[in-house]
């Protein structure tokens, strides 16, 4: 058959996806070239909010409109939250929910440049507004050893940049008893011998890569982590953080496993000892509960943070999570819009300054692109310079 495979939202996602692909061109099926009709089309969705699910329906239209002739099957989160709703589509012939008990090692092998490499699925932390767990089911991972391996063949295969991906990769080790810092350590350590083939702890020449942090929770990305990646090899300064609210009232509602002096000592502590590290920070606004009084603390609290990017997020009510219980004051969709606004402004502030406090500065990039090219410097800030073909998937040093 030709396939092709459609793939919304996370970076997981993407890896999963990847590792979908791989498993049908084993099997003798070939993916299809642009423009050319499949016989099988597979979409991959998310359903972390109610836009989410939207472009999964738009996607599936706009797939099936595409390749009248295939057929179309419907897996990820939302067909594990909505299978009967995504059933009811004409355009659909197949719902497979995602399995949320197994853990299933995936990397992204579509993008020669970066790889994102799972090491971790599920959650256990049920907040508030969240179906993340009803969609991935419990924290679950890899081993260590496993997840070496997999980087391992990634770089072979010509990655220079992995990214750890998974819905909560701090929580890595609760299904095998292991440690995040020391996968961490190990993922450092990767090294070549003359033959192309990876070792650890070899005294031969270093590969030449970097590894970067997702997504990961404040109270587990402990002091040991930023040091370690402080002074680490190959690991880019580089953090994602999720925050959801600066209100430590909004953060028990939402049942979060920390409060705003916690965030801001991690931060600190990233900004003490990586001046010029990257930190974005996730953003949840108008969610239930979040007054006025609640909102203007929210807001002094992100601005006296020393963060380099928001990632806004507008909260809408999702089935069948416990806020939908909760006796709270339901925040006008018109004023959730407008707090959105005032973030995404308090945002490009914070992105303007970073990128002027980097301005003279020497950093590493790796270049990408195949018409113009561009790429990111360990910190994470997007530079271009004109297209040079030999200089694809390498790294270079200059000057911000």
């Amino acid at each position: 058959m030709i396939f092709k495979i459609i793939t919304l939202g996370c970076k997981l996602n993407f890896a999963e996806s990847s590792a979908l692909g791989k498993v049908l061109l084993d099997k003798g099926h070939t993916r299809a070239k642009a423009g050319e009709q499949a016989d099988l089309c597979i979409v991959n969705t998310c359903s972390v909010t109610d836009t989410a699910d939207q472009k999964d329906r738009q996607a599936i239209h706009r797939i099936k409109r595409e390749n009248p002739h295939a057929r179309v099957i419907v897996t990820g989160c939302y067909a594990a939250l909505k299978p009967k709703e995504i059933a009811s589509m004409i355009e659909v012939d197949h719902v497979i929910p995602k399995d949320l008990n197994t853990y299933h090692p995936a990397y992204s092998r579509d993008d020669r440049t970066r790889c994102f490499l799972k090491i971790q699925d599920g959650c256990n932390y049920f907040c508030t507004y969240c179906t993340i767990p009803f969609a991935r089911g419990r924290s679950r991972n890899g081993s260590i050893e496993s997840i070496v391996a997999q980087a391992k063949q990634a770089l072979q295969e010509g990655a220079k940049e992995i990214v750890l991906t998974g819905v909560n990769i701090g929580d890595f080790g609760h299904s095998t008893g292991e440690r995040f810092i020391d996968l961490l350590k190990q993922l450092d350590q990767l090294s070549t011998t003359a033959e192309g083939a990876t070792t650890l702890h070899s005294t031969l020449s270093t590969l030449n890569y970097r590894v970067r942090i997702s997504s990961c929770e404040p109270n587990l990305l402990t002091d040991e982590i930023i040091d370690f990646v402080a002074n680490s090899k190959h690991f880019a300064p580089h953090f994602h953080i999720p925050l959801q609210s600066g209100s430590d009232e909004m953060l028990r509602i939402m049942h979060r496993h920390y409060d705003t002096a916690l965030f801001r000592e991690r931060i600190e502590h990233i900004h003490r000892v990586m001046p010029h590290a990257f930190i974005g920070v996730d953003c949840m606004v108008g969610v239930r509960g979040e007054t006025e009084a609640i909102w203007e603390e929210y807001k002094q609290f992100i601005s006296s943070l020393p963060v380099s990017q928001l990632h806004v997020f507008t909260y809408s009510e999702r089935a069948n999570t416990k806020m939908l219980t909760m006796d709270l004051e339901v925040v006008p969709m018109k004023v959730r819009h407008q707090r959105s606004e005032e973030l995404h402004k308090i945002s490009e502030a914070k992105l303007k300054a970073f990128y002027e406090e980097n301005k003279g500065r020497t950093a590493t990039v790796l270049w990408e692109g195949k018409k113009e090219m561009c790429g990111f410097t360990e910190n994470y800030i997007k530079v271009s310079r004109p297209y040079d073909k030999t200089k694809v998937n390498t790294f270079e040093t200059i000057i911000i």
